[in-house]
């Protein structure tokens, strides 16, 4: 265990020390930490780790994937770090609160991080179909322009669909599901429904009038506009999965591969714009109202309230609430000077990130920043929010502060929105009265972006700095003991011969990639194929020998005679059901034969406690093979040709 102190001492002081834990349990292939503030944890830093295969953060859990050596790193943990093991009284200390703001930020910057680089990308397209248009380069009706329109405008019009996707891999919902509810949000026919006949008003005389063009069994659908929002398709899908997993529990087996997404679509999609849609609806006109409020009382108050919420009401889509206040007085006064206050936010936002850019020493950071700069530069901000200001917290309430200024000077010097036109720098020219040709206003808010850019700046500047450990990690990996690649063992000096392994159970084959658990489905652990069981045995895919065996019975470890290394999974986080529902026929060390009984386990106990029974069988020494070939058929009987590896 000496090999492993190193690494044992660096898992523990990235996990935020000693003082930030509250238990460890350690599964077949993971150290499961209880960590009192999650935040503290250097989540980058460990998964860059020699010794560590990643990290993943699930159910109240904090666990560091180590693979096969996952019992002496937890063996030295506790012997050399003082760290308590899991049990006693304990883990009730794991109730402890986590800040609503903390838990909504790195929920939303998580379900992110997967679309950065093409959200990124389609900003500076934007921004670049903006820069030729404005200097006639191309003409705003010719092709070129409506094709570089289709290519920056396409990722964030149909971010629903895309966010869905992410978004059921953070919930753990079925991702084609969760893009369905996401298409249905952005279907045409209801962009076509919000322009037709309107059947009747809901609510008339108070601030949450709505019209009503649709009907659902009788209900009326308040309709809004979803293309480019986020909150309500996150929202959809943190409320789909949990309705889909009771769907999982309540459908027979044989069922289940049409039976969940057909009911868990024919819930969630009628939910989403009977509830969402009008929460959302009602939310922002009760914002606009206020905006509207203060702007009476006090321009300048209405600004920094209007420019200091702005980027925030836009994650939640509840700056529709405000559009319709900017449409009305463009069309009744000719000009609006209520909305036009979250002007300055842009440039805030910017502001914020050309100081990060200028300051921070990590590439990646810095790699995300620059292109989220130029395209913020016109207008386009959300690369900027998700990518780099939204997961440093601080930094984007500087830039909210810095719209806030904004805001306020937009209301002082009297700066009106005359058009419509392009955002960013391009909007200057919409600032002109066009009666009077007045210049001024423009003038006016050339000086807004300023004042609100070095206001963002001039705050982020001097106080950003990177966490010197994740540079630290970025620059040189930190020392451990040797670990081989994809858990293979230390010594592989015997021949391996390709074999025919037996299914080790019954029911239905499931690929491995749509396993609820990321480090399976990706492959981390091995290649190999899973079952969704409908008989609770597990047998000897191939002779061979117990390497591990789980005290808890949900997880077997075997070497067959011919060099593979096989791990069984039962269900996922069964661990935590501490044996309940689980008998082992076998212990470690003993001698198995193709078909021999190693494992009982109670499928319906496993669901009750609202676990996923699915059970991945993969190879962890693949690479010591040419290909690993999964069988082709749809169900399986214990005994069945199921995995061959070919070397």
């Amino acid at each position: 265990m000496a090999k492993y102190t190193k690494l044992a001492a660096d898992i523990v002081k990235n996990v935020g020390g000693k003082s930030n834990v509250i238990s460890l349990a350690h599964c077949i292939t993971r150290l499961r930490f209880k960590l009192k503030d999650e935040g503290k944890a250097n989540t980058d830093v460990l998964k860059a780790m020699d010794g560590v295969v990643t990290v993943v953060q699930s159910g109240g859990q904090y666990q560091v994937v180590i693979g096969n050596a996952v019992g002496e790193v937890y063996d030295e943990i506790l012997a050399s770090q003082g760290i308590q093991a899991a049990g006693g009284d304990v883990a009730a200390e794991d109730d402890t609160p986590k800040k609503p703001l903390d838990i909504f930020i790195d929920t939303v910057s998580g379900i992110f991080t997967p679309v950065l680089g093409v959200l990124a990308a389609s900003g500076m397209v934007k921004g670049l179909t903006a820069l030729l248009a404005a200097f006639n380069i191309i003409g705003t009706e010719s092709g070129t322009y409506q094709v570089m329109s289709i290519i920056g405008d396409a990722f964030f019009y149909f971010l629903p669909i895309f966010l869905g996707y992410s978004a059921a891999k953070k919930f753990k919902m079925s991702e084609f599901a969760a893009m369905a509810i996401g298409a249905a949000m952005v279907y045409p026919s209801l962009a076509k429904i919000m322009e037709g006949e309107i059947l009747y008003d809901v609510l008339t005389g108070t601030i949450f009038e709505s019209s009503v063009r649709l009907e659902f069994l009788g209900i009326p659908v308040l309709l809004m506009s979803y293309a480019s929002s986020v909150i309500p398709i996150i929202l959809a899908v943190f409320v789909g999965a949990k309705v889909e997993r009771f769907y999982m529990k309540v459908v027979p087996t044989l069922l289940k591969g049409f039976g969940v997404p057909f009911l868990t679509l024919l819930t969630m999609i009628p939910l989403t714009l009977l509830v969402v849609g009008p929460v959302a609806t009602w939310a922002g006109k009760a914002l606009g109202a206020a905006a509207t409020g203060l702007f009476d009382i006090s321009p300048v108050i209405a600004g920094l309230f209007i420019g200091g919420i702005w980027q925030i009401a836009v994650m939640f889509g509840l700056h529709w609430g405000l559009i319709p206040i900017m449409i009305q007085n463009i069309v009744t006064f000719g000009a609006d000077p209520v909305v036009i206050t979250m002007f300055g936010t842009t440039f805030a936002q910017i502001g914020v990130v050309l100081a990060i850019i200028l300051r921070t020493k990590d590439k990646k950071l810095k790699g995300i920043a620059i292109p989220a700069f130029l395209s913020g530069i016109f207008g386009v901000t959300e690369p900027a929010i998700y990518g780099v200001t939204l997961p440093r917290k601080k930094y984007f309430i500087m830039s909210c502060i810095g719209g806030a200024i904004g805001g306020a000077l937009v209301a002082l010097l009297g700066v009106k929105l005359y058009i419509f036109g392009g955002l960013g720098i391009f909007q200057y020219p919409c600032f002109i009265d066009p009666v009077t040709n007045d210049l001024s206003g423009m003038y006016s808010g050339m000086i807004v972006s300023a004042v609100a850019f070095v206001a963002g700046f001039a705050m982020a500047f001097p106080t950003y700095k990177d966490d010197p450990k994740v540079l630290e990690s970025a620059d040189a990996p930190v020392e451990s003991a040797p670990v081989v690649e994809n858990n293979q063992s230390e010594t592989s000096a015997q021949d391996f011969k390709s074999e025919m392994l037996k299914s080790p159970l019954t029911g239905n084959v499931v690929k491995l990639s749509d396993v609820p658990d990321e480090v399976f489905a990706t492959g981390i652990l091995g290649k190999g194929i899973a079952v969704e069981p409908t008989e609770g045995k597990i047998i000897a895919p191939a002779d061979g020998e117990v390497t591990t065996l789980f005290p808890t019975g949900h997880a077997i470890g075997i070497k067959t005679v011919n060099g593979a290394e096989l791990l069984i999974h039962i269900g996922m986080d069964t661990v935590k059901m501490n044996g309940d529902g689980f008998k082992t026929h076998v212990q470690q060390g003993d001698k198995i034969k193709q078909g021999q009984l190693l494992i009982e386990f109670d499928i319906a106990k496993i669901k009750a406690a609202g676990y996923p029974v699915i059970t991945p069988f993969v190879v962890t020494n693949y690479t010591e093979y040419k290909d690993i070939i999964t069988t082709e058929e749809k169900t399986v009987k214990g005994g069945d040709s199921f995995i061959t590896t070919a070397v």
